[in-house]
């Protein structure tokens, strides 16, 4: 493997080029490297879009009774559907409707015909369950593999899969997409972070899947162990799961020496593989539309927005069996962007937030990604923190918990909690009480990172 390093499309960062096997990495693909959707025209994508629409929108209503009712309800029935914008004439479909109909209501074929189930991980509620048969197995492992390639893997790279196996959808999505793609994979899970270290350090994969929260852990854990991860195998990182910022990327990528590209998928709608950033643009997540229609609407009102408007993204599934979806409210707040590298699909801009995530102090709307941004920007400290929720008195308090860097000293800790309160304050618009703890204080994420602890009475 070659040490010749070269900056990529990313600003700010050094990393590594893939020489062998495959092109280098940061160039377009070979058009031979294409599958056929690859290669279509937008005209092409929707008119199969259409034909696969329509069957979808039947196949829900004759099997999904609650769909039926859905439909029913709101006075259409799949005939209406005789361009893509009508879709916007058919309800939503929402979390509640997969817990109102648990474990099984909303399958759209007999249980003999499904080989695999996964599940949220139901900590608000009931689970969310999904349904695969053999044929949407297969689906799942071409999307991904394709995703992987826009990554800049190729056959014979080693994959180290560190996303959570089991009921997550993650880490088995990742398995069979990697070995789809021709690649050897290494089902890490999550957890046992030294032991991973030790891993990528014996066995150097070329490629690492895992989530970006837990790959700051992993990170962490190099330079714990006297390793500098700038030396390790690892060229690219396919990072998701959970929402990352541009400046978190550059973290990874100045720390690690790597891509750091962004996949995107829910469980509801198939898993990780639904959209993905290729490595020679990085400039959003090409949606793969040849199997999940994308929508943005207005989080509040339901109207479907133009391309290029931020709102909540909607998925309708086009060739799903065992569980199909019609427009689905993921609340990732998104807009819908042209194709570039792969220009018949959409791209859909980098996820930072989620409605859901979404905290409303003193009247006044807060992502954390707000706050991942100001603490990535300041020198003093590291990338982990975490907000608490208070209430004092009949007011809303939020403290920010950061990580000081090793060596930081008492003075330096008290600068950069000044200048962080006061940059929330100037760019988000609240007062923060921001304290700074000793490094390796705060609990380290092993999958989906927990941001926020909201500790105020119910």
């Amino acid at each position: 493997m070659s040490s010749e390093r070269t900056a990529p499309a990313a600003p700010a960062a050094a990393a590594p080029v893939l020489t062998a096997p495959g092109p280098r990495l940061g160039q377009p693909l070979p058009h031979d490297l294409l599958d056929d959707a690859e290669r279509m025209t937008r005209e092409q994508l929707r008119e199969l879009q259409l034909a696969r629409l329509r069957a979808t929108l039947r196949h829900a209503y004759d099997n999904v009774e609650q769909y039926r009712k859905k439909f029913d309800e709101a006075g259409v029935e799949p005939a209406d559907c005789r361009s893509l914008e009508d879709l916007s004439r058919f309800p939503f479909t929402t979390k509640a409707d997969l817990r109102d109909t648990y474990p099984f209501g909303m399958f759209a074929v007999p249980m003999s015909e499904v080989r695999r189930v996964h599940a949220s991980s139901g900590t608000t509620g009931r689970p969310t369950v999904v349904g695969y048969t053999e044929e949407d197995l297969s689906m799942w492992a071409d999307v991904v593999a394709r995703s992987i390639r826009a990554a800049g893997g190729r056959p014979g790279h080693k994959v180290h899969v560190s996303y959570g196996y089991g009921l997550f959808t993650g880490g088995l999505g990742a398995h069979y997409g990697a070995e789809r793609a021709g690649c050897t994979v290494i089902p890490a899970s999550g957890g046992m972070t030294a032991r991973q270290v030790q891993l990528i350090q014996d066995f150097r994969p070329e490629i690492i899947m895992v989530t970006p929260s837990y790959m700051l852990t992993l990170l962490d854990e190099f330079e714990k162990q006297g390793i500098e991860p700038r030396d390790s195998s690892l060229q690219v990182g396919i990072f998701g799961a959970e929402p990352w910022t541009e400046e978190l990327r550059r973290e990874i990528e100045e720390r690690a020496g790597l891509h750091a590209v962004d996949i995107y998928g829910l469980s509801e709608v198939i898993g990780p593989g639904v959209a993905q950033e290729c490595v020679e643009t990085k400039d959003g997540l090409h949606v793969w539309e040849d199997h999940f229609y994308p929508e943005v609407v207005d989080p509040v009102t339901g109207e479907v927005l133009p391309d290029g408007e931020e709102g909540e993204l909607v998925f309708t599934t086009l060739t799903k069996q065992a569980l199909p979806v019609i427009r689905y409210r993921t609340r990732d707040l998104t807009r819908l962007l042209p194709g570039t590298a792969r220009p018949a699909f959409r791209r859909i801009q980098k996820i930072t937030g989620r409605s859901d995530d979404m905290i409303i102090l003193r009247g006044v709307n807060v992502f954390p990604s707000q706050i991942e941004e100001i603490v990535l920007r300041t020198p003093a400290v590291a990338p982990h923190f975490q907000i608490q929720l208070t209430r004092q008195g009949r007011m809303d308090h939020m403290t920010v918990q950061i990580e000081a860097r090793p060596g930081t000293g008492p003075e330096h800790r008290k600068s950069a909690a000044e200048q962080i309160a006061q940059a929330v304050k100037d760019g988000v618009g609240i007062t923060v009480e921001v304290t700074i703890v000793d490094p390796e204080t705060l609990e380290r994420s092993v999958g989906k990172l927990r941001r926020v602890k909201d500790l105020r009475p119910s």
